[in-house]
């Protein structure tokens, strides 16, 4: 079985973890059969080890790691990769791979011209 950890930045507003939460039933209704867990980066119990080790628990073969970030940043260049080597590291049986970061991509500049227009 594969999952998915997506990663948000996190924030002392508590409902942040709530909107991660829509965007994370979201995606399992788009990818049925992944355990698709979230984490954040600080401000909140939902670490990536904890998310990384709920997957592990459920005999999780693959983990993909998906930031879900705008811009290529410290925590993209430097901080998720770091955590996705330790834990590959410490789960060996586990293939844990990292994907990119939201970006430059045609599908936000809609989401943008919808606001606008709305």
């Amino acid at each position: 079985m594969k999952g998915v950890l997506l990663i948000a930045h996190g924030s002392r507003a508590t409902e942040t973890e709530a909107a991660f939460e829509a965007i994370q039933s979201m995606v399992k209704a788009k990818l049925p059969g992944k355990a698709i867990e979230i984490a954040f980066m600080g401000n909140s119990e939902r670490t990536v080890e904890k998310g990384i080790c709920s997957l592990a628990e459920k005999g999780i073969a693959e983990i993909k790691v998906v930031p879900y970030f705008l811009f290529m940043g410290i925590h993209m260049k430097e901080d998720i990769p770091g955590l996705v080597a330790k834990y590959a590291e410490k789960y060996p049986q586990i293939a844990i791979t990292m994907g990119g970061h939201l970006g430059i991509d045609e599908r936000l500049a809609d989401i943008l011209v919808d606001r606008i227009n709305g």
